[in-house]
């Protein structure tokens, strides 16, 4: 039998992007899909976009929130699939055969991850991530930084927990190492497997990130290792944009 996949697209205000996602999703040739919007009470048109897709979504909530991480917990109480994956407004699957591409395989994994392209505003493409995802990938993985995007990640859903309210914006990095740990079959799948809208984020909540990562690495792989892995991150980083300004020159 196929294993069902439980998608959740969590969204609030976004009348733009909501559609394309949508479409991603209810696109997909495999048939063993569970859908699951999460709305915050949107007020902007976003739910009259939503109303045009609802005889593809199994399960829809239209309510306030007490943020993103909250609202993806929404999402994963309602879920009853064997796998889930996160693919929230603006985001989309790499193709419409990306999930059958992904279940392809008779590997019975815990964990499915592949590659993400990342995407601006106009749709464009901007290229791979800068962290790659790794050809083979434990719950060590994350020590350099986040190399699997929530877009390409498939979880056994009996492994998956509530996100962390007490982080929120990297509660994703916890929630993917946590999963990982009780994985014991994880699977690379060749390829893009998802696209990933980039968004601004503004510098007060990119240091609150910081500092929130850096507790979730210091809790999963200590503290003394976290702080010597942060001096090749830094590093990696600066290596990372003195190729590209090369490169860009």
């Amino acid at each position: 039998m196929k294993p069902t996949l439980s998608v959740i697209t969590v969204v609030y205000n976004n009348v733009r992007d909501i559609g394309i996602t949508l479409q991603s999703v209810t696109g997909q040739t495999y048939d063993a899909i569970e859908y699951i919007v999460v709305d915050g009470a949107s007020t902007d048109g976003t739910l009259v976009v939503i109303e045009r897709y609802s005889n593809h979504i199994r399960r829809f909530v239209s309510e306030p929130d007490k943020g993103i991480y909250d609202a993806m917990n929404k999402g994963l109480k309602l879920a009853t699939g064997d796998y889930v994956i996160f693919m929230n407004s603006g985001d989309e699957f790499y193709d419409n055969n990306t999930v059958e591409k992904v279940f392809a395989t008779a590997d019975d994994a815990d964990i499915y991850y592949g590659e993400t392209e990342m995407i601006n505003d106009a749709r464009q493409s901007l290229g791979q991530r800068r962290h790659t995802a790794p050809k083979t990938f434990t719950w060590r993985g994350f020590k350099y930084g986040m190399s699997i995007s929530h877009q390409a990640i498939y979880i056994r859903r009996s492994l998956v927990e509530p996100y962390n309210p007490a982080y929120q914006l990297s509660a994703d990095i916890d929630w993917i190492i946590t999963a990982a740990k009780k994985a014991r079959k994880i699977i690379r799948v060749d390829g893009y497997v998802a696209k990933y809208l980039v968004g601004g984020m503004s510098k007060a909540e990119h240091k609150q990130s910081l500092l929130e990562r850096f507790d979730i690495m210091k809790r999963h792989y200590g503290l003394l290792p976290t702080v010597f892995n942060h001096f090749i991150i830094a590093f990696n980083l600066g290596w990372y944009w003195l190729k590209n300004r090369r490169t860009n020159d």
